[in-house]
């Protein structure tokens, strides 16, 4: 049983080089694809995310914001799976807040390139995975 969720939970993000994020394609089957980890974690329940607007992803969530992410632990073999919903901000303010200076070689156009983009991650419900036990649990609004 998990004590600590958000404290074990958000370790286990901050660790990882990847996340893994699905995403319903147009015949209402998921894809799933590997990220660069979160730019910004706001507790487990909200991830900032960068990528391009030009993505097949970012058309899908646009479509169906349903959505996963998973982030594995691979050393000691745990993981965590986060269902909930990605919306797709294009307020200047989001895109400053993970923008970082090395996107430059990316996106030439700066922090105001078209073609960069911000997925924003809300998870509702998760699942951890340790020591070949499963156990689900709420996302709750963190502690402010």
């Amino acid at each position: 049983m998990l004590r600590d969720a958000e404290k074990t939970i958000g370790n286990l993000i901050d660790k990882q080089r990847a996340a893994f994020i699905s995403s319903v394609d147009e015949d209402g089957f998921p894809n799933t694809r590997a990220m660069l980890p979160p730019r910004k974690r706001v507790g487990i329940k909200t991830l900032y995310f960068s990528t391009s607007t030009s993505s097949a992803k970012v058309g899908q969530y646009r479509d169906s914001p349903k959505t996963c992410v998973y982030f594995c632990g691979r050393r000691f073999f745990r993981g965590v799976m986060l269902r909930g919903t990605v919306e797709v901000p294009e307020d200047p303010d989001a895109k400053r807040m993970i923008w970082r200076v090395g996107d430059r070689q990316y996106y030439s156009r700066g922090v105001t390139d078209p073609d960069f983009c911000v997925l924003k991650f809300t998870a509702t419900q998760g699942g951890y995975y340790a020591s070949y036990k499963s156990e689900s649990f709420p996302i709750s609004d963190p502690a402010v």
